[in-house]
């Protein structure tokens, strides 16, 4: 019955195909149909008269392209400049005299009204849209004068806003810090010249439709502790701008110590389409902490309250991973949505909670260093096996020396803390083996019961586990016990137990769970009687994260909440590892500062395996020898049945009955060659060398190492050919038939794969040579494609060093340009590598400073994880799996069907098992959930803002085999991270369930339908 629709901000996909599926057939019979920013799929809806907006997006626009290169110059200049015309446009196409003009004047009027968001603007739209596109209306108009429509009530498309101000906003912060430090801060008890200042994000909508209130109740809260704020809001979705014009005193220093951003949206570009890079390098300059607070919005309050889940999926993309590509932290829910009129309510343990929070944050930058207290929590993780101090690939004790040293040297009081390793180690353990239990651990404080439960709010709460405080964990019997040793104004702790020694685990699975009371006392003691300023948590990982709670959104009554409390909370996480620590990120309100993982190194041969290489080199220069050649080859046999190869061997000769002898030389070289093939494999397998020390950069061998694997991977999308591709092109092969023949066996392709990887090897030496010091470390990185030494070079014939190497391996024609755009990459990821920020990285969170962000992940797969020592970031969900993600898994999967094929005869497998794991599918931008969709037929497919929300069938005449079934388990990690493509999968078996084909084509189809009549449901 509707005569007009509108609509606003539909950047969701599944939202805007339901929007599209029910307006677009009655899209005609509608008077009116006005979408405003919104995905162009919706936005192609618009009708007003005779204006449209039907080739939105479809095609080549001059315009559009001069618009796109202005925005990316200049985003927020330029979304001002837009705002500036839409209300400009309109008193231009007043004197048009085509009925097209006064349709598009129309709709721009419509949209200055509904971004005016007032009850005067709607109703002035109302009016507008009534009296010339609604029939009845107009026919009730006849013969009655028209309502002329007024100017839109508008506020300033960016200002500072203050609840209680006399005017309604104020355009520069000259104007409101002369109301505000001059009439309001002293009748609030505020202290303008001392008290720490808050910049607040804010929505205009909310302040345009009066729905403020949950803004209201935080900036109260903040007041009531002494506090200035500095509230500011943009017209459109760019943040950015009036940061620039309000965060800063006409001298160019910042006013503000913390920035909380209360839309939870991206700093630039919010749900619609992100600039990353700018929103960090505006944060950066002001360099200040900034956090992202979450107003609930595709649930209510009660939803939110009652979900184990915690924040909705869509929601946690949009508002919470997005925001952590900016850079921000901390996304505690601050507001929700009332049941009945839809309107913000502020929740009002959390607004407490991020007034505290914010102002720690807050005091890190302004207090001085000399005065502040930091508390250093190191972990025993597994939890039942006394590693105290231990982290994944960290060298704990070594690179706590190395923080003390650098707090030393920055003006924090250290006390007489030792600055060598082992002693650190004994002040705090006083037995290097200690147990999480041994009385043998240096108590720092013991804490009686009764100060236990007046300090431990929640201390009650932990008696259905546990009993009464002290337990016997963490406890003498009397008191809870605190392990550590304090240092001036560091204290060294040791993070308690889960718990329960026999099954760590029931900690994250028992819903009733919680932690022991020792643990509750140890963040207890951190908080409020040592007093910490900042925790620094030491590795990867502890139990902090993984209390239990809701996965994302945490409540008053979640554990990670409740033990973190306001503590700021720095957390050193492996670089690697991505997915757990964005747990950590959300779950503890952790800043992380990602650490290097050691180098990965082959693993090399020994014993036997080492021997039995021997042998097939001998093999090699005697093959032809009629005596020797058999010989060797049932030594090789036999040292193989001893090292247990016969496991990975399927056609491995028997040990009793075979003589080479009496072999053909052909199948001699086949069983040589399979063995070799097993021997390089094992030898070639990558494992981690040693331990990291936080601020301690590669050595040039561990460069070397890294570069090695990096110069592996062919970058199709930077246009870089991998070094083994071009070293075999020479040689007219293609490296991946060598890789093919190894696989099988074939000797001579073993034997090539090998020497190709040498000639890689060194050849990466080669250039890292260049820039290593006498001490074995690369302190700058010299390029090979210095102008002088090139020039001279040239002139005396002599070849660059890395192509020399390849030369020397026995590849003479081996082509320099065709190296250079690799070249050019390894030299920029050694510069990467040997980068040392992350001591740099602890101390700017400890000092109250903005952290770059960064992705996590791998760094041979993606270099831009380098250098550590920056905030890490998992990926946005919805990007992945990434078009090369594909294409790699399209190619590994036609190689696992062959390989299975081959092994079948000739048929193809039915189903496959998969696991998916959150970590591997960060690291690899999708590619194992890729896998899984390319082996049932179905491609992902990008929305118009470039996120993967659709997957569709491919026709099986361009697939060419049938459609195989996936059996698929995730880990926790990733069904929680990656809901969006949960759904994905989901979509694509039941699209290949349903598709009418025959059975042999579609496996899918064909288990669904057995698994429908043994159920006896329909498909």
């Amino acid at each position: 019955d509707a005569d007009v629709f509108i609509g606003s901000l539909i950047f969701v996909q599944e939202l805007a195909e339901k929007v599209v599926e029910v307006v677009q057939p009655l899209r005609d019979n509608l008077d009116a149909v006005l979408i405003f920013p919104s995905m162009p799929e919706v936005m192609r809806l618009n009708k007003v008269g005779q204006f449209t907006m039907k080739n939105l997006g479809q095609s080549k626009s001059v315009v559009a392209d001069f618009m796109k290169k202005k925005k990316q110059e200049d985003g927020s200049s330029f979304e001002e400049g837009m705002l500036k015309l839409l209300r400009t446009l309109p008193k231009v196409l007043k004197f048009l005299p085509s009925d097209k003009a006064a349709d598009a004047r129309t709709f721009m009027m419509s949209f200055q009204y509904w971004l005016g968001g007032a009850p005067e603007n709607l109703e002035s739209m109302l009016i507008m849209l009534g009296q010339d596109y609604v029939p009845q209306v107009v026919d009730n108009m006849k013969g009655k004068e028209k309502v002329e429509a007024v100017d839109p009530v508008l506020l300033p498309d960016k200002a500072i806003w203050h609840p209680v101000a006399p005017s309604i906003v104020f355009e520069n912060n000259v104007d409101y810090f002369k109301w505000y430090n001059t009439e309001f801060c002293p009748d609030a008890g505020i202290d303008a010249k001392t008290a720490p200042t808050i910049g607040l994000i804010l929505q205009k909508s909310h302040i345009n439709t009066k729905d403020d209130t949950h803004y209201v109740s935080l900036i109260a809260e903040l007041e009531s502790r002494g506090s200035r704020v500095v509230p500011i809001y943009s017209g459109g979705l760019d943040f950015s701008g009036p940061i620039e014009d309000y965060f800063y005193d006409p001298a160019g220093r910042p006013i503000v110590d913390t920035i909380v951003n209360l839309t939870g949206f991206a700093l630039v570009g919010g749900p619609a389409s992100q600039d990353h890079a700018k929103a960090s390098k505006v944060l950066k300059r002001l360099n200040k902490p900034y956090m992202c607070a979450v107003p609930l919005v595709f649930q209510s309050f009660e939803e939110w309250q009652s979900s184990e889940l915690g924040l909705h999926p869509v929601q946690v993309a949009l508002q919470v991973s997005l925001p952590e590509i900016d850079g921000a932290i901390e996304p505690i829910i601050f507001a929700g949505r009332e049941g009945a009129t839809g309107r913000s309510v502020p929740l009002a343990d959390r607004v407490n909670l991020l007034a505290d929070r914010a102002l720690k944050w807050a005091n890190l930058g302004t207090k001085p260093k000399v005065d502040k207290k930091i508390a250093i929590t190191i972990f025993s993780f597994p939890p039942d096996k006394g590693n105290v101090g231990t982290a994944a690939y960290l060298d704990v004790f070594d690179s706590i020396k190395a923080v003390l040293g650098q707090l030393k040297s920055e003006g924090y009081d250290i006390g007489d803390a030792p600055l060598n390793k082992e002693a650190i180690m004994e002040s705090v353990l006083n037995d290097p083996e200690a147990k999480i239990a041994s009385p043998e651990l240096n108590v720092a404080y013991r804490m009686s019961t009764d100060e236990y439960y007046e300090l431990t709010p929640y201390a009650t709460d932990l008696e259905e586990n546990w009993g009464p405080a002290p337990g016997n964990l963490n406890s003498d019997g009397q008191n809870l016990v605190v392990y550590g040793k304090e240092f001036g104004n560091v204290f060294i702790g040791v993070q308690p137990s889960f718990g329960y020694e026999g099954d760590p685990m029931r900690l994250l699975f028992a819903k009733s769970a919680s932690p022991h009371h020792g643990f509750a006392a140890y963040y207890t003691y951190l908080e409020k009687i040592f007093q910490a300023d900042a925790v620094l948590h030491f590795g990867t990982h502890g139990s902090l994260e993984f209390m239990p709670g809701k996965q994302v959104g945490m409540s008053g009554t979640c554990y990670p909440d409740r033990l973190i409390a306001s503590l700021p909370s720095a957390y050193l996480y492996a670089a690697n590892n991505p997915s757990e620590a964005t747990i950590a990120k959300r779950r503890s309100y952790s800043a992380t500062v990602s650490y290097l993982t050691p180098p990965a190194e082959n693993a090399g041969l020994y014993k036997g395996l080492k021997e039995l290489k021997e042998l097939i080199s001998s093999y090699q220069g005697l093959r032809e020898n009629e005596a020797r050649g058999p010989a060797i080859v049932n030594s090789i046999v036999s040292t193989a049945w001893t090292c247990n190869l016969d496991k990975d061997i399927k056609d491995l000769p028997a040990l009793e009955t075979y003589s080479a002898a009496d072999d053909t030389p052909e199948h001699r070289d086949d069983i040589v060659g399979k063995v070799y093939a097993q021997i390089m494999q094992i030898e070639s397998r990558l494992l981690p060398c040693g331990l990291h020390t936080v601020g301690v950069p590669p050595t040039a061998e561990e460069a070397v190492a890294t570069l090695v694997n990096i110069a592996q991977l062919d970058r199709p999308e930077d246009k870089i050919e991998s070094l083994p591709r071009v070293i075999a092109a020479s040689i007219g092969r293609d490296i991946n038939d060598i890789y093919r023949g190894n696989n099988a066996g074939v000797l001579d392709d073993v034997e090539l794969s090998d020497k190709v990887t040498e000639a890689a090897r060194a050849s990466i030496r080669a250039l890292v040579n260049q820039s290593t010091d006498s001490n074995g470390r690369v302190k700058e990185v010299k390029s090979v494609f210095d102008e002088f030494g090139s020039f001279f070079g040239g002139m005396l014939g002599q070849k660059k060093p890395y192509i020399q190497a390849i030369i020397d391996a026995g590849f003479p024609k081996v082509e320099e340009e065709r190296l250079a755009p690799l070249i050019t990459y390894l030299e920029f990821c050694l510069k990467q590598i040997v980068a040392n920020n992350e001591l740099g990285g602890i101390m700017e969170l400890l000092n109250g400073q903005f952290l770059m962000p960064a992705p996590g992940g791998d760094p041979i797969r993606n270099p831009d994880v380098l250098p550590t020592g920056r905030n890490m970031h998992a990926l946005d969900p919805s990007s992945i799996p990434t078009t090369a993600a594909v294409e790699v898994s399209a190619s590994v999967v036609e190689k696992l069907l062959e390989k299975l094929k081959a092994d079948n005869d000739g048929m193809f497998p039915e189903s496959i098992a998969f696991t998916l794991w959150g970590t591997d599918n960060i690291k690899t931008y999708g590619e194992s959930l890729a896998q899984v969709l390319a082996l049932v037929g179905v491609r992902p497919v990008s929305d118009s803002l470039g996120r993967v929300n659709k997957v569709e069938l491919i026709p099986l005449e361009e697939l060419g085999r049938p459609r195989i079934d996936v059996v698929v388990s995730c880990s926790g990690v990733f069904r929680d991270l990656f809901i969006n493509q949960m759904n994905l999968m989901d979509r694509g078996i039941k699209m290949a369930a349903e598709a009418d084909e025959p059975l042999e084509m579609n496996f899918v189809r064909k288990h669904a339908i057995a698994s429908a009549e043994e159920l006896n449901v329909s498909l």
